[in-house]
């Protein structure tokens, strides 16, 4: 047996073609023209490979690409990627359902404000395990709890959290009105 044949092969939790991936977002050509789809490898809580998808800002592309090589050799458990148009661009039930994303043509909840997702430039790891613990003790998911030493959680020390910071994303638990532990945005200067 070759080294090639030894290796298993993913377990596919998504295969979309880019219309596919964004059928159905309300996100102008504009916003559409700067996006792309990327598969990404990762040990999911089932201890198997998996590869799904997520859509991203093509100018961050190269970053993510990177930081799920790292979440692949780390082992560090996602639990899926699907591009949120599976969810019916819902952020609420991909959230329940503990699903990676990037891309999502939405504002940030409560404002009228666009979010970094609506562009591209924002993606959500495990949100259940890392949900958003508001400054009234509110968190969302609904149901969720942060763990620290769960597997999944994403902690201040933790090396992919690092990895973001040091490739110039800001980690949404220093937001100041709320910890957001799932949530990672790039501001791009142009």
């Amino acid at each position: 047996m070759t080294s090639e044949q030894n290796v298993t092969a993913p377990i596919i939790d998504s295969r979309m073609t880019f219309q596919e991936a964004i059928a159905g977002t309300k996100a102008p050509t504009e916003v559409l023209g700067d996006l792309c789809l990327v598969d990404v490898r990762y040990y999911s809580f089932d201890g198997m490979l998996h590869q799904g998808q997520l859509v991203v800002h093509k100018d961050v592309r190269a970053d993510v690409v990177e930081i799920f090589r790292l979440i692949e050799r780390l082992k560090f458990p996602v639990n899926k990627a699907v591009p949120i148009v599976v969810y019916g661009w819902s952020d609420n039930a991909s959230m329940m359902d503990n699903n990676t994303s990037a891309f999502n043509y939405r504002t940030v909840a409560g404002t009228k404000r666009l979010s970094r997702h609506a562009c591209g430039l924002a993606v959500d790891i495990n949100p259940f395990r890392n949900p958003v613990v508001y400054n009234n003790g509110r968190i969302s998911p609904s149901g969720a709890a942060y763990r620290p030493s769960d597997p999944g959680v994403l902690t201040a020390d933790h090396p992919v959290v690092q990895e973001f910071l040091q490739r110039g994303w800001q980690w949404g638990a220093n937001f100041k009105s709320m910890k957001d532990y799932h949530h990672f945005d790039k501001i791009m200067v142009r």
